[in-house]
């Protein structure tokens, strides 16, 4: 457990906050690019980081991401015309470029210079394989956007949504490097024992209390779960957790990829992007239907906004009856069920209070992780994989084994990860 100074630290992102600083040294994703497809389209509210922010795409197709409140009154921009490369207020008329660059003043006196001496403030934007990313942090610190493998892949090999959750980053993350969970929460039920199985396949359904070994990177951990399966052999599901906010998630063979980036909005909400795609084929129609309406890797949404259809004021729709006779949880979709749990704790879970197992490893470590490189940027020592975006080239990776060894002592794995097993014993 961490004490409640200790849970402060881990969870306040916003503006002067050590945990906040840290994250803006990263490139920030924080939308999809169809969300502001065209030149001079509606501007799209933005909450990042604890502050409200304005998204936009002037004439020239160049996206700016910039404070949503007029320097002038401080009345909010959303209100205010995309046009002619600027997005301009509509209280007193003044415009501000994509820098944040005031280039026009109607409402003082033609021969005013004033106009110069006030600036919107702004941030980096660069959009890359379908999303918009920020950077936040001092100008000098600015280092390279992450190489994630999802990026080179063609669009159609690839889906992506985003929502909302109700509550911080690190809970949300908890919620998905809990390797152990897939056994309980997204199980299948009948009245027949021996056809019980977890969602995600028959591999989590018997060995309910996986061996971890949790590694620690450059780029941050490779979470292992192994577990028994098939009559004596060895299912190993090795998970990534990326600094400061990413998860990949190993699919079981032959199924698409999973990449979630958590991104803090504020201390009580987070913004979800997920990224599903396959190396090998376009994605199929029957993923599609099941991605769109919510039924695994992402969720369905009302129509027109952000908040998932499943959310805590319908109790995420839980079904007493199939929970009975068909589900462990009777809450339709994963993303569903692990909303539940995460956001039902409260925004900011109070993790004085809790109980922490052995199944709790990689939950331990990621809290340490980032407390340790906010505090050591506190001392003056920016993060590595901050600067250098080609420590995401690491995909999540499972395999079955015949042998019981650790998977970093297997060199197909490691193969298959495409991490050498020196760096990895290097950065233990």
């Amino acid at each position: 457990m961490l004490s409640r100074e200790e849970n402060d630290y881990l969870t306040q992102t916003g503006p002067g906050t050590p945990m906040g600083a840290f994250m803006r040294r990263f490139w920030m994703p924080f939308m999809l690019s169809e969300e502001i497809a065209e030149p001079d389209c509606d501007p799209v509210r933005v909450r990042l980081l604890g502050e409200d922010l304005l998204a936009l795409r002037d004439s020239n197709g160049r996206v700016a991401l910039v404070d949503q409140f007029c320097p002038h009154r401080r009345v909010s921009l959303f209100f205010g015309r995309n046009e002619e490369c600027g997005i301009r207020c509509v209280y007193h008329g003044w415009k501000f470029d994509a820098d944040g660059n005031c280039v026009d003043m109607p409402s003082e006196p033609a021969d005013s210079n004033f106009k110069d001496k006030v600036k919107l403030k702004s941030y980096p934007v660069r959009e890359k394989a379908g999303v918009v990313w920020a950077y936040m942090g001092p100008a000098d610190a600015m280092g390279g956007m992450p190489e994630l493998e999802w990026m080179e892949v063609p669009d159609d090999q690839r889906y992506m949504s985003r929502w909302y959750q109700e509550c911080n980053y690190a809970q949300a993350v908890e919620g998905e490097i809990d390797s152990a969970h897939v056994s309980f929460l997204h199980r299948k039920i009948d009245n027949d024992a021996k056809n019980k199985a977890a969602l995600t396949g028959s591999y989590f359904s018997g060995d309910t209390a996986p061996k971890w070994k949790v590694v620690d990177t450059e780029f941050g951990m490779t979470l292992g779960a192994r577990r028994i399966v098939e009559g004596g052999k060895y299912y190993w599901r090795m998970n990534q957790w990326l600094y400061p906010f990413y998860t990949m998630i190993a699919p079981v063979p032959g199924e698409s990829r999973t990449v979630r980036m958590w991104v803090p909005a504020d201390d009580g909400t987070c913004n979800i992007i997920c990224v599903t795609y396959n190396n090998e084929r376009p994605v199929t129609d029957a993923e599609l239907h099941s991605w769109q309406n919510g039924l695994s890797s992402h969720a369905a949404r009302i129509p027109g906004t952000l908040i998932p259809a499943a959310n805590a004021a319908n109790d995420y729709n839980i079904d007493r009856q199939v929970q009975r006779d068909e589900t462990f949880t009777g809450i339709v979709g994963i993303r569903a069920q692990d909303a539940a749990m995460t956001e039902s704790p409260g925004p900011i879970v109070d993790r004085s209070l809790e109980h922490l197992g052995t199944s709790d490893t990689a939950i331990i470590k990621m809290r340490r992780l980032l407390m340790e490189g906010a505090r050591a940027l506190e001392d003056g020592h920016p993060p590595a994989a901050a600067r250098d975006g080609a420590l995401y080239r690491v995909p999540a990776y499972s395999a079955v084994i015949a042998e019981d060894a650790d998977f970093d002592e297997r060199p197909e794995i490691l193969e298959g990860m495409r991490v050498a097993p020196a760096a990895v014993k290097a950065a233990e």
